[in-house]
């Protein structure tokens, strides 16, 4: 009997999926280790940044006032009474008539109020006295970086659920964190079925393709924030499947398994759910490529059933599993970034339902094209190569042309949406 199969929107089928995602956990790790994980908690300023007034240039700290009559017909001479490098403590306090020599971030003595640069200046000595000849006025405050002028105490820096950038690599040690709280990876299960399947370094024979889709959805899964776990091949046959699919639910956060869902005599996802007593959620989607995807939960778990076709699988993964990811990652915008784009050239494929088109950005004269990155078919491999993002193009049209206004989402954009995009 075959199974009976009602599409569901695209955007309701990832509200139905992101209602049964679960939050993620949080991990200690060390600071050298933390480049592209996600922040587990607000980064907070527990200190001002800068935590003292300090010099924004390599000159003479002074007082303002001393120099209020300064001009080139009127050169003011001030005594230098000491000299701070960067990481020195001042010692003495400014006076009138008084400066002290000052390196770029240095920490600022008392009773000095501005900074001017040293190409401003000229040394003398007078009477055996170091002095800096000014022949401009400052005022109060001129090229000092004053305490909390970069943050105050308290101030929420980065939000949890960023992924760290170098920027924030430096706030982190720049607040003294040498142990990071981040986000744990979620480890996704991964299996593929099929018979026709070779491994990477298998010659070809007739009758059977490279297995593609492991390699491909285990680089989505590390670019999503996750830990891909390949669980192997899949055979044709039910009881097995049944059990290697039970027994790696035990050790994964996500199960994904690529192919045997359609509707052929080899299919066995839908009566593996069935025997598990997984929930399904929804079994099509009103979409290409694609359309033949299931997803169901077991036990808490997500368990998505993707179709086997390469660029079938690879959208799959971006709509469904990788906002799933993103929300164990504690990102508040768990979803792909949209935005519009015009179509760069001709679109003619008529479609029933909404296609999501393999596609490539480009600018020119400050607006965003988009365009087809390859042949769309969704058996088709070349196509992802140099896909960056997905033109979405409704369906229950006959084409489109050159010229449109079109939405498409972002694949390399780290920043994410927190909306569903549809």
């Amino acid at each position: 009997m075959v199974e009976r199969r009602i599409p569901v929107a695209i955007g309701e089928a990832i509200l139905k999926v992101m209602k049964e995602a679960k939050t993620g956990e949080h991990e200690s790790i060390l600071i050298e280790n933390c480049d592209g994980r996600f922040l587990g908690l607000d980064l907070v300023a527990e200190q001002p940044i800068p935590s003292f007034d300090r010099s924004g240039f390599d000159g003479f700290a002074v007082r303002a006032e001393d120099l209020h009559e300064a001009g080139l017909d009127h050169p003011v001479d001030l005594e230098v009474i000491e000299e701070i490098g960067a990481g020195s403590v001042p010692s003495r306090t400014v006076g009138p008539g008084q400066a002290v020599r000052i390196m770029t971030g240095a920490q600022m003595p008392a009773g000095a109020n501005a900074v001017i640069m040293l190409e401003l200046t000229e040394t003398v000595t007078s009477d055996g006295i170091k002095k800096v000849r000014i022949k401009r006025s400052v005022r109060s405050g001129d090229h000092v970086i004053f305490t909390g002028q970069d943050a105050k105490a308290g101030t929420v820096l980065v939000q949890k659920g960023a992924m760290i950038n170098p920027g924030i690599k430096a706030l982190l040690a720049t607040l003294g964190n040498r142990h990071v709280l981040v986000a744990k990876k979620p480890v996704i299960g991964l299996f593929v079925t099929g018979n026709e399947l070779l491994d990477v370094d298998e010659p070809l024979v007739p009758g059977k393709i490279r297995n593609s889709n492991s390699y491909m959805i285990a680089s989505q899964i590390i670019r999503s924030g996750g830990e891909p776990k390949y669980l192997g091949l899949l055979p044709d046959h039910f009881d097995t499947c049944y059990e290697k699919m039970k027994k790696a639910l035990e050790d994964v956060d996500l199960l994904i398994t690529t192919g045997g869902v359609s509707v052929g005599d080899y299919d066995y996802m839908p009566a593996i759910y069935e025997k598990l007593g997984a929930q399904v959620l929804f079994n099509k989607i009103s979409m290409r490529p694609g359309s033949v995807t299931t997803v169901a939960t077991w036990n808490g778990k997500l368990l998505f059933g993707l179709s086997g076709n390469p660029s079938a699988c690879y959208v799959g993964y971006e709509l469904l599993v990788r906002p799933v990811v993103r929300k164990q990652l504690f990102s508040p915008n768990p979803y792909l970034k949209k935005i519009q784009a015009i179509l760069d050239t001709d679109f003619p494929k008529a479609n029933p339902f909404t296609r999501l088109v393999r596609s490539k950005i480009s600018y020119r004269g400050g607006r965003v094209y988009v365009s087809p990155s390859g042949l769309d078919k969704s058996n088709v491999v070349t196509s992802l190569a140099q896909s960056d993002s997905l033109m979405i193009l409704p369906g229950g049209t006959r084409g489109y042309e050159a010229g449109r206004e079109v939405e498409v989402v972002l694949l390399e954009d780290q920043e994410g949406s927190p909306d569903v995009w549809e």
